[in-house]
């Protein structure tokens, strides 16, 4: 028999929460021959992350990974042997029960935001003991030896080496997507929350020596961008010209075709925490926009991570980087912070291959949940 694990997802920002969990549901399976359900209270935004999905089935077979939909009048069901409660969220009361009563023990586990805050490697693999009896234990992707890691498929870097190194594979990505980039263009890619800095950067890519070709798949930013342009309505394949830079407007894609485009761009602007990490694992130079908190609370974790990332290089390139960063995340000036970032273009490139190589090392997040089961029983 296999071993079942559950993993409960509540979609708070369109597509962080189930694109971490859709990930790591897949791996489970595809890697460690696990029997998961994963629990959605919103299939509408697991939709456009698997193409094929049905947005209103109660059940389905996705990759292997038994989907479920999460109702509001939650039906009974036999909890398995590992519970992930993904980001804090509530499970449903009657499955608690039905945890507590359940003959074996359950591993009731909760999937902690990823963070590089110091204090994350104390509270990672704690235990939270419940007025019920249960145990929940603080689970916590990270950064460091002493945290779960970061997800990251086995064939993850392969696939990702393979296809930088064929031009062709490359080219027919691209030309799939409708791509024409001129010869010898900086082509980046930008998923980003809305930012008042926007316009400001664009500014800067239109004015950059080098052609830049902009490709912005459909989201939040696009209310900014049209404003730039003066664009009430941007469309998927819309296309436009201003200086040096081209802006052209991409259809959402799966998470698979994401990754491809990102190992496509010479750089990538990212959000949240699923393309975030992803975009590290492209190996390319990288902008994150964090999610906002209330009284600016994002900014310490941003501050976290950046004190790990700019490990490596000099002063000047290290100082380029967090300010481009922090204008991005904190309202400053973009233009300048671009043109700064861009005097120190080959280190940055190379850095971000170093880093990548580096948190390779280590243990992908699949495994570390998996060797903690193993050593709970």
């Amino acid at each position: 028999m296999k071993t079942t694990w559950d993993i409960f997802c509540s979609v708070v920002d369109n597509y962080g929460d189930i694109g971490v969990t859709w990930r790591l549901a897949r791996q489970l399976v595809a890697e460690h021959d696990l029997a998961v359900r994963l629990w959605v209270d919103d299939l509408n935004a697991f939709v456009p992350l698997c193409p094929g999905a049905d947005a209103g089935a109660a059940q389905q077979w996705q990759q292997g990974v038994e989907v479920r939909a999460w109702p509001a009048d939650w039906q009974p069901a036999e909890p398995a042997d590992v519970v992930i409660g993904a980001f804090a969220c509530q499970l449903p009361a009657a499955y608690i029960e039905a945890m507590r009563a359940r003959p074996a023990p359950v591993l009731w586990l909760n999937l902690e935001y990823l963070s590089a805050e110091d204090w994350v490697e104390g509270c990672h693999g704690l235990p939270s003991p419940q007025p019920n009896g249960l145990r929940k234990v603080f689970f916590f992707p990270g950064f460091t030896d002493k945290t779960g890691g970061l997800l990251r498929e086995a064939s993850l870097l392969p696939r990702r080496q393979a296809f930088e190194q064929s031009a062709e594979a490359r080219a027919a990505f691209l030309q799939s997507l409708g791509v024409q980039a001129q010869p010898g263009a900086l082509l980046l890619s930008l998923f980003a929350y809305e930012n008042g800095q926007l316009g400001r950067w664009l500014d800067a890519l239109a004015e950059d020596a080098q052609p830049v070709h902009l490709l912005v798949p459909q989201g939040r930013i696009l209310g900014d961008l049209g404003a730039w342009l003066g664009e009430q309505q941007l469309q998927a394949g819309a296309v436009h010209q201003r200086g040096t830079l081209t802006v052209q407007i991409l259809p959402f894609v799966s998470q698979d075709d994401y990754d491809r485009l990102l190992w496509s761009c010479d750089f990538n602007a990212v959000r949240g925490e699923d393309s975030f990490v992803r975009a590290q694992w492209a190996g390319r130079p990288m902008l994150w926009h964090i999610y906002v908190q209330e009284e600016n609370a994002h900014w310490e974790k941003l501050e976290a991570f950046l004190s790990h990332y700019r490990q490596g290089l000099s002063d000047a390139a290290s100082g380029a980087l967090m300010a481009f960063w922090r204008a991005w995340n904190m309202n400053r000036d973009m233009h300048a912070a671009w043109q700064e970032a861009r005097k120190h273009w080959a280190e940055l490139q190379q850095h971000a291959r170093d880093w990548a190589t580096c948190q390779a090392a280590r243990p992908d997040l699949a495994k570390a949940l998996v060797q903690f089961y193993r050593n709970w029983l």
